[in-house]
């Protein structure tokens, strides 16, 4: 059986350009995206953010509201 053979400078350059060559390559060959489809998840993405918004608003108005009712609620303490 043969020893290991750590590769040299000039091996480790060779693999190392055909990865970069290979990921060139790559996208390179990646498809063109369709621009109805790009428009179409652009579109669910906005109203996904706009659901997530209005829920936000609505919860910090509820809390808004039940700081509102427990300060009116309470009891005034009289000074003086």
């Amino acid at each position: 059986m043969a020893a290991f053979k750590a590769p040299d400078f000039k091996e480790r350059a060779a693999l190392a350009n055909q990865a970069k060559q290979k990921a060139l390559d790559q996208l390179r060959t990646k498809p063109v995206q369709d621009e109805a489809v790009v428009a179409e998840r652009r579109a669910a993405r906005l109203a996904r953010e706009a659901a997530a918004e209005d829920k936000r608003l609505a919860r910090r108005a509820a809390e808004e509201a039940a700081k509102e009712a427990k300060r009116a609620a309470a009891p005034r303490s009289r000074t003086g």
